[in-house]
C-alpha cells in the first residue's frame, strides 16, 4: 500500500458525481422495507422558477429507446434495497398541494417509468412536485396554478363518501387565498374503473371548469365527479360570501388523444406541463396551437425530466 501513495488510478467518468452528498440514512421502517425521508424542499434554498424545457436540455434521448439518465436511474434502483421490497417516503413542501404531503415510492412505481406502463398516483404526484419545484416555486406562477392531490379526490372516494370529498375540495380552495383573480386548480382525476386518468382544471373566479380527456367523451362519463366539483365550488363561494350567481360552465377541450391503453396518465401530466409552461389560465377549446398532438418523444421527455429530478433529489 505504501508504494501506491502518490500514484494515479484511473476512474470511469460515468461514476463521478459532482457535488454529491452522502444520502440520508434510513430512519424508520414502514411495512416490509426501509423508509427514507429526504429533506423537504421547503427547507432548501429557494431558486427562481425555470422553464421546463431547459430542465432536460442536456439529456440525450431517442424516441422508443432509454436515455442515459433513465438507464442510470434504473441501475441505481436495481442496486438498491427497493428491489427487495424497501420503499422511500418523500416529503413535499406545503405549496404543492396546499398542505403537508408525503408520498411513498416503491419498486412498481419506478417500473412504470422504466417500462412505460400505466401510471399510478405516486408517479403522478412526484411529477407534479417536479413541476412545482422546477417551474413554479418562488415565482408568481404559484398564485396562478394550484394542484389537488389525486389521492384525496377520485372516483373511488366519491363513491364511498361524497360529502367528505366535497369538503376536502373546499378546504383546498380555501387554502389558496381569495380566488378573486383568474387562476387554475388542476385535478388529475382517476376513474377508479380501469384506472383512466383525465384532467379537470377549475377557474373559480370565472366559474369555468375545463375537462381534458385523452380518450373520446366528456364529463358525463363521471356524473358523480361533476356533481362533487360543482357542489364544492358552490359551497366555497358561499363561505366566501361571493355574490356572483352565474352558472358553472364546463368546457370540453379538444386535446391530444392517446393511441394505446396506457398513456392517459402521461397525457394528463403533459396537459398540466403545457398549460403552466405557456402560463395560460384560459385553455382554448381546440387546445393550444403549439401542442396539437403528442408524439412518444413528448412523453419520453417527461420521463427523462422525472428521472433526472429523482436523481437530483437523491430519492433512491
Amino acid at each position: 500500500m505504501r508504494d501506491a501513495v502518490g500514484s494515479f488510478v484511473g476512474w470511469p467518468s460515468d461514476l463521478i458525481f459532482p457535488d454529491a452528498e452522502t444520502p440520508t440514512r434510513p430512519t424508520h421502517k414502514v411495512g416490509k422495507g426501509i423508509s427514507r425521508r429526504i429533506e423537504s424542499v421547503a427547507s432548501q434554498k429557494e431558486v427562481p422558477g425555470r422553464k421546463l424545457k431547459s430542465a432536460a436540455k442536456d439529456i440525450p434521448t431517442t424516441s422508443g429507446t432509454k436515455s442515459q439518465i433513465m438507464m442510470r436511474l434504473e441501475k441505481m434502483v436495481d442496486e438498491s434495497d427497493i428491489m427487495h421490497g424497501a420503499i422511500r417516503s418523500i416529503d413535499f413542501d406545503e405549496g404543492v398541494f396546499g398542505a403537508a404531503h408525503f408520498e411513498i415510492i416503491a419498486k412498481e412505481d419506478m417500473q412504470q417509468l422504466f417500462e412505460h406502463d400505466e401510471l399510478g398516483i405516486a408517479v403522478i404526484h412526484t411529477y407534479i412536485w417536479y413541476m412545482y419545484v422546477t417551474l413554479m416555486r418562488g415565482t408568481e406562477l404559484c398564485n396562478r396554478f394550484n394542484f389537488i392531490a389525486a389521492s384525496r379526490i377520485n372516483a373511488t372516494l366519491i363513491t364511498k363518501n361524497p360529502t367528505s370529498v366535497k369538503n376536502d375540495l373546499v378546504d383546498r380552495f380555501m387554502a389558496a387565498g381569495d380566488n378573486t383573480t383568474p387562476s387554475l386548480y388542476f385535478l388529475p382525476f382517476n376513474s377508479g374503473n380501469g384506472d383512466h386518468w383525465v384532467l379537470v382544471a377549475m377557474d373559480l373566479s370565472r366559474l369555468i371548469v375545463y375537462y381534458l380527456d385523452s380518450l373520446s367523451g366528456d364529463w358525463s362519463k363521471y356524473p358523480s365527479m361533476k356533481k362533487t366539483v360543482d357542489a364544492a365550488i358552490i359551497k366555497f363561494r358561499s363561505k366566501k360570501n361571493y355574490r356572483n350567481r352565474k352558472d358553472i360552465t364546463w368546457v370540453r377541450v379538444q386535446c391530444p388523444q392517446q393511441n394505446n391503453s396506457v398513456d392517459c396518465g402521461f397525457f394528463v401530466l403533459r396537459f398540466m406541463r403545457d398549460i403552466i409552461a405557456l402560463n395560460r389560465i384560459d385553455i382554448p377549446k381546440m387546445y393550444f396551437e403549439e401542442y396539437k398532438s403528442y408524439s412518444r418523444a413528448h412523453l419520453d421527455e417527461m420521463k427523462d425530466e422525472l428521472c433526472q429530478f429523482i436523481v437530483d433529489q437523491r430519492i433512491i
